[in-house]
């Protein structure tokens, strides 16, 4: 009696163990669900768009760089504003000059190109640059007195594909 009360017992644990498992019945588990209004990103904005560029000789008179000749000692100044678009919570980019290196023609030892320096309205500011902004970029590019012989004699510098170029950097809190 006692063997078929066992066999009894566990035969209705195996079929109601099978029927939970796999078969008519099912384990309950809870899930809720809810939507929020997460939003709409939005990306933001990066731009430089250049004005006329104006040469000047050391003296400050504006020059045509097409047809000026350098000596050694002289420095001429490229002048030229930059329209500054930055749009973006943590934006900030560096402005260079691109195009421009000691090697375009000239002796390296004999030449000195400036980075850019930066004004809004005639205060200097530093890179980077964290807004919006009209800049006044300047570049230098001298001549050193120190030259001798006829070292870059009728040389050229092609200040054509000169520009500046805006460069958007990670500013802390992004990685």
């Amino acid at each position: 009696m006692k063997n078929s009360a066992l066999i009894k017992g566990t035969a209705a644990i195996a079929v109601g163990a099978a029927l939970l498992l796999g078969g008519g019945g099912t384990l309950a588990s809870w899930n809720a669900e809810a939507t929020g209004a997460p939003g709409t990103v939005i990306a933001g904005d990066l731009n430089v768009t250049a004005a006329a560029g104006v040469w000047t000789d050391r003296a400050g008179a504006t020059i045509d760089i097409s047809t000026y000749k350098v000596v050694p000692g002289d420095k001429l100044t490229y002048t030229q504003a930059l329209t500054v678009t930055l749009t973006g919570d943590k934006m900030a980019a560096n402005v260079t000059a691109t195009g421009a290196t000691p090697t375009n023609g000239f002796d390296p030892a004999n030449v000195v190109v400036t980075a850019p320096a930066l004004k809004v309205g005639g205060v200097t500011v530093t890179n980077p640059l964290t807004s919006s902004k009209t800049v006044t970029a300047t570049i230098t590019f001298e001549f050193l007195s120190g030259t001798t012989g006829r070292s870059d004699v009728t040389k050229t510098y092609n200040f054509g594909s000169v520009g500046f170029a805006l460069n958007q950097i990670t500013q802390s809190g992004l990685s």
